[in-house]
């Protein structure tokens, strides 16, 4: 049986593949042809694209073969400018690129990489489909001149207020714990931290009763490290903006007024507070230098009351452990990530470089990572692997067709699993998709369930700013500002958990942004959100 069903799905991808370009490719092809490809692999993976299942079903199904130049991921941000500014060692396409907008601008600029909307439009079926359907998307590829100078990465799961990226940094709280000392959710930051000092009271207890090893941690996060920052806890304070963006400190207000955050009353009162937890032994002393792999070595030790991550299957495990409601102050709010409300998207995810001599192959080719079959298995990973575990195993929909449908993970990281099959690169999951084509991963629907029904309620906000593609001048204009802006800001956030603050100091923070071109930077921004809504 499951011979008979792979077989099936053979066919069905390829007979999906055999779409002929308006040059007349037809996958497979006669003949076998060969392009080059650069991507990055994670640390402890295979290191040969070609050896992981995906790209062997790929080859086979479009008879097209690729030579790869594959980076250890670790070592990507470095290496792969270093390619792009030497021609000879460039390949046809970076599939992994993972480019930003400077990056995608400067190249296009020094003429290392193709506009593709022209390809898109004649030899990407699969992905003109998406554009069709959502144009949204296309618009937001595209830059001041209408080009198109990468492919896009686009994940749906939900949408505006329910969709999967509105909250990153995740809180999660050991309910085994609370059960043990007899302590209730707590629903005001003044209860979150009673919570805490009864886990750090009642270390020797819980150590005994669960058999842990290693002291007991109150609460454990990775200052200014994305999804495992703890800024979420500090929403509720001020006018409830919290420091949702992590990476650019920015808000949109209900008068749709590009603000920061940092300069806040809440960000200074909730900063406040994180100290003044900090110095009572609450927090994770070495919260400010832990690497992600020490992060989780201690959570897997069941070490931890409170942590923080995109999912804490990842961390520790997911029945231990339940989200932490959004925690009132002086108000009580979430507010999203900015660009959360169109799901996942990335404008710079794939490349195709000036050094392609068959860019109409080499789009077709990548054409066929957006059709709905082949799109979650490079994004999550695949079915019948010879070893190890499989993401999926295939099955059929409500109406007998062939579908994806998600292996249960057991006590596997999903983190690990994924690493080790999928292949990422360009995609298009589209919420219509699930059911039909695929599953939703069970990891996803439990944490799409979670915002559903504990954040979405408490997102008061109206707007996030959203995803748009500025133009050369203002993208590195605001590279140059924003790199001043936010490494002076990540230390000054660490300095004021780790010693506290006084109203001297946030004057002089104040000041000093300022002096960095504060203000100029918020126009650029302003600029933009204007623009956005005026269309």
């Amino acid at each position: 049986m499951k011979k008979t069903i792979a077989i099936v799905l053979a066919l069905i991808l390829t007979l999906a593949m055999a779409v002929a370009s308006a040059d007349g490719y037809t996958f497979p092809l006669d003949k076998t042809q060969t392009i080059t490809g650069t991507t990055n692999y994670p640390v402890n993976t295979e290191s040969n694209p070609n050896n992981r299942t995906i790209f062997k079903r790929l080859e086979e199904a479009t008879n097209v073969h690729v030579e790869w130049n594959a980076i250890q991921g670790d070592q990507w941000g470095e290496k792969i400018q270093l390619v792009m500014s030497n021609p000879k060692q460039m390949t046809d396409f970076i599939f992994s690129a993972g480019f930003g907008d400077n990056d995608l601008l400067r190249y296009a600029e020094q003429g290392a990489i193709l506009n593709v909307e022209e390809y898109i439009d004649t030899c990407m079926p699969n992905l003109k489909a998406v554009f069709d359907k959502y144009p949204e998307y296309r618009t937001m590829c595209e830059d001041a001149d209408g080009h198109i100078w990468a492919l896009p990465w686009i994940e749906q799961l939900g949408s505006e207020k329910t969709a999967i990226q509105t909250i990153g940094n995740m809180p999660f709280i050991n309910q085994k714990w609370m059960n043990f000392l007899g302590l209730e959710m707590p629903t005001t930051v003044q209860e979150f931290e009673q919570v805490l000092i009864a886990f750090r009271d009642n270390a020797d207890k819980i150590a005994a009763e669960f058999g842990i090893e290693g002291s007991i941690i109150p609460m454990s996060c990775i200052i200014n490290d994305g999804d495992q920052d703890p800024a979420i806890l500090i929403n509720g304070f001020g006018e409830g903006y919290g420091d949702n963006d992590k990476g650019r400190h920015i808000a949109v207000t209900d008068d749709l007024k590009v603000i920061s955050t940092v300069l806040q009353p809440g960000f200074k009162a909730g900063m406040d507070w994180l100290h003044s937890l900090y110095t009572q032994g609450l927090i994770d002393p070495e919260c400010f230098t832990q690497q992600w792999a020490t992060y989780v070595a201690k959570g897997k030790s069941h070490r931890y009351g409170v942590c923080f991550s995109w999912d804490v299957g990842n961390i520790d495990n997911i029945v231990d452990f339940v989200p932490l409601p959004a925690l009132t102050a002086d108000t009580r709010n979430i507010t999203p990530q900015n660009g959360s409300f169109t799901s996942g998207f990335d404008r710079g995810r794939c490349v195709v470089t000036a050094v392609c001599k068959n860019p109409e192959l080499v789009c077709s080719w990548l054409d066929q990572m957006y059709a709905p079959m082949q799109a979650p298995q490079n994004n999550w990973g695949t079915y019948g692997e010879t070893d190890g575990f499989d993401i999926f195993v295939m099955g059929e929909n409500a109406n007998g067709e062939p579908m994806l449908k998600h292996a249960p993970l057991g006590d596997k990281s999903p983190v690990e699993v994924r690493e080790a099959e999928c292949v990422g690169g360009p995609l298009a999951i589209l919420d219509e998709y699930y059911g039909v084509y695929v599953t939703c991963p069970d990891d996803a629907q439990y944490r799409l369930d979670w915002i559903k029904d504990i954040y979405t309620p408490d997102m008061n906000t109206k707007y996030v700013f959203p995803n748009v593609f500025m133009s050369t001048e203002d993208t590195a204009r605001l590279s140059q500002l924003q790199s001043e802006i936010q490494s002076y800001t990540t230390a000054t956030r660490s300095e004021w958990i780790m010693n506290g603050m006084t109203d001297e100091k946030f004057a002089e923070f104040e000041k000093q942004l300022y002096a960095y071109g504060l203000e100029e930077y918020l126009s650029i921004f302003q600029k933009y959100l204007d623009a956005f809504y005026a269309e």
